[in-house]
């Protein structure tokens, strides 16, 4: 994950390699940010270009098991050796590869990756979504992974465009625009303290050494009426997007937010039938030659 600090932003909360508190909130946001948003994980996987079906794989930043679980099942014959700082992030993916009936193919392993990496043998496949532009020197990070890597293996970059979006451009109605108006305070955000955020990783990619395979931009847009969990998922990432932007909103604008994200108000973003998941997410595919 990863991991995170559980500030700011949804990918914040997307498994960021360095250690933070543990949270059942952000816990719960990567749960359903899994859920909703399972299709795109899998075209992913789909996408990737194996030459040979990994044995095993190593996912970097795991949080609670998205990126895992979805190889896990693209992949029935690999283990896979799940990393990430959040010791409670760990324990809900062994507790969800019990419930699946995979915990034989998973290993779980502490590690801040900023600091000593651990033992990761020789992976034909390592993934890291949404974690890269956490770490402190990415770099240094991506050469470790060539040395990691098998000869010919794979290693699978995801990251997030932006911050998923909810709203109508006209809503609420009593403070259209609002949204627009939080992701810009969040991107000032992370301007200054994430500032690896939205880099182009095929450039330090081929710098590491990695043959850059390929690179896909997959357009995100899911209706709320294909799921409940859309309306939860966005309540749960506009809380944590309330966290980064409550400084830089007017006391209207933050009046208005409160206001949708207030479960019993009339108002809550629950109760709205216009909901969608709109982002993107880039996925750079390099090899060990």
């Amino acid at each position: 994950m990863t991991h995170a600090s559980p500030h700011a932003a949804h990918d914040d909360a997307h498994r960021a390699p360095r250690h933070t508190p543990d949270s059942g909130d952000q816990a719960e946001l990567l749960d359903l940010d899994a859920e909703v948003l399972a299709e795109h994980i899998t075209s992913i996987t789909a996408w990737l270009p194996i030459e040979r079906d990994p044995r095993h794989i190593v996912d970097l930043g795991c949080g609670t098991g998205a990126g895992a679980f979805a190889l896990l099942a693209r992949f029935p014959e690999a283990e896979v050796t799940a990393v990430d700082a959040s010791a409670g992030h760990l324990h809900r993916l062994r507790e969800r590869a019990e419930a699946l009936g995979v915990a034989d193919r998973v290993r779980t392993v502490p590690a801040d990756l900023d600091a000593d990496w651990p033992e990761l043998s020789r992976p034909e496949l390592v993934w890291a979504s949404a974690s890269m532009h956490h770490m402190a020197n990415p770099d240094r990070a991506l050469r470790t992974v060539h040395e990691l890597l098998a000869p010919g293996g794979l290693f699978a970059v995801v990251e997030l465009a932006d911050f998923p979006r909810f709203l109508p451009a006209d809503a609420p109605r009593e403070r259209p625009g609002l949204e627009d108006r939080c992701h810009t305070a969040l991107a000032h955000h992370h301007a200054e303290h994430v500032p690896h955020r939205g880099a182009d990783w095929g450039p330090r990619l081929a710098a590491a050494g990695f043959t850059v395979e390929g690179e896909r931009t997959i357009t995100v847009n899911v209706d709320g009426s294909r799921s409940e969990a859309v309306g939860h998922y966005a309540l749960s990432s506009l809380k944590r997007l309330r966290d980064s932007a409550a400084h830089a909103l007017t006391a209207e604008d933050l009046a208005s937010l409160d206001r949708l994200l207030d479960t019993d108000s009339p108002l809550s973003i629950l109760r709205r039938n216009d909901l969608a998941v709109r982002t993107e997410r880039t996925v750079w595919a390099a090899r060990r030659t």
